[in-house]
C-alpha cells in the first residue's frame, strides 16, 4: 500500500486563495475557514470533509478506501 500523505491544499471557490494544511488523521474536519476572505467552506454534499471537497488530496481515511472516518472499520 501506497503511504498516507497528510499535506493537501485547500483551494477556496469563493476567492481562489490556496493553503497546503495538514489533514488531521483521527477525524474528518467538516468546517475550514478560509485565511484570506474569511469565508467558512463545508464539505459538499457526499463529500466526508473540506480536504475531499476543496484539497488537492483526499482524507487520509478515504486514501486508505476506509470511507469517511474508517466507517465499515471492525470496530
Amino acid at each position: 500500500m501506497d503511504a498516507i500523505v497528510l499535506e493537501s491544499v485547500l483551494t477556496c471557490p469563493h476567492c481562489g486563495f490556496a493553503r497546503q494544511e495538514t489533514m488531521p488523521t483521527d477525524a474528518c474536519q467538516f468546517f475550514y475557514e478560509c485565511s484570506h476572505c474569511k469565508v467558512l467552506l463545508r464539505a459538499r454534499p457526499g463529500d466526508c470533509c473540506v480536504f475531499c471537497s476543496f484539497g488537492s488530496v483526499k482524507c487520509p481515511s478515504m486514501q486508505q478506501q476506509r470511507g469517511c472516518c474508517g466507517e465499515g472499520e471492525a470496530r
